[in-house]
């Protein structure tokens, strides 16, 4: 990618977007065009397609999407595939009219089947039923994926897709109504200690295990991968390893200072039981994460208190 070259990054102002625009302007990238959902709402196909149409950027990351935990994606079924569809359709598709050929679609590490072997491969994708918790949301991105290997196979564009691992990190959202686990733990700490309480409850048993990616790690992965001129396919984007629930918990209140006691509320669920993904092929041609899971809790907390312990 040239310096210059313009380069659209949609949903700039979530974690994932945020990383990305903070990932290009270090590398120098001096043409980075975002817009707000008030000023270009990507629901809606014909404004999407007229401001594509317009600025015809040379490459997209669509980072743009409607994200949640356990309870938000079980609640709001019908608004997480509907909105995830139709903003990655509006995207691809209006990429393709107006002759961009560049695109990098983010996707999430739920479309994997519910009881994959680990760690999970690429090709595992389809292979089996999905957790149902989250199925709308997995396939509106399998989707995703779908869109984009079809238009590179009918039309010649050159669209990948990065399937990042849980993330965590700058921006995060930690509503405890739909955030997902590592942030809704940030917050009940830091609340935890404030109150002076002795315990902390945890949903679930604790045993399951998941796998957490800083998320500037992923911002310098896509970018890899796009100044490395990848062309399809797609790709996992994690650390390679992973911890129980109880261990990030344990850490969380390790960073935060809270010296309470865990109690697991097992009448929540635990979604899936492992998902820890494989990530050789990335690293095969050249990338892999760099920042330790407490390092990264820990600037996660920094930033949970500059935006939210005021």
């Amino acid at each position: 990618m040239d310096r210059a070259a313009k380069i659209y990054v949609a949903g700039h102002r979530g974690m994932v977007g945020s990383a990305l625009v903070r990932r290009l302007q270090q590398a120098g990238y001096s043409n980075i065009l975002t817009r707000t959902r008030a000023e270009l709402d990507l629901l809606n196909q014909t404004a999407t397609h007229a401001f594509l149409e317009q600025h015809k950027p040379e490459f997209i990351f669509v980072a743009a999407a409607m994200v949640g935990g356990i309870q938000a994606n079980n609640n709001l079924r019908a608004d997480f595939i509907y909105q995830n569809l139709m903003v990655e359709a509006n995207l691809i598709h209006g990429a393709w009219l107006s002759g961009i050929q560049r695109l990098c679609f983010l996707g999430s590490s739920c479309i994997y089947p519910r009881d994959c072997p680990q760690p999970i491969k690429e090709d595992y994708l389809l292979t089996g039923p999905l957790e149902q918790t989250n199925e709308p949301y997995a396939i509106a991105k399998i989707a995703g994926i779908k869109l984009c290997e079809s238009y590179n196979r009918q039309y010649g564009t050159q669209y990948f897709s990065a399937m990042p691992t849980n993330l965590y990190g700058p921006n995060d959202n930690y509503d405890l109504a739909n955030s997902h686990v590592l942030p809704a733990l940030i917050r009940k700490a830091h609340e935890a200690k404030q109150r002076g309480d002795s315990e902390l409850v945890v949903w679930g048993s604790g045993t399951p295990r998941r796998e957490f990616l800083y998320v500037d790690d992923l911002a310098d992965a896509c970018v890899f991968l796009m100044e490395e001129g990848v062309t399809q396919g797609f790709f996992n984007i994690g650390t390679g390893t992973d911890v129980t629930i109880r261990e990030v918990a344990e850490t969380v209140m390790s960073v935060v200072g809270f010296p309470g006691e865990i109690v697991f509320d097992n009448t929540k669920p635990d979604g899936t039981p492992r998902k820890l993904l494989d990530v050789s092929r990335l690293r095969e041609i050249g990338w892999q994460a760099h920042t330790p899971l407490r390092e990264g809790i820990a600037l996660a907390y920094q930033d949970f208190l500059a935006r939210h312990a005021g």
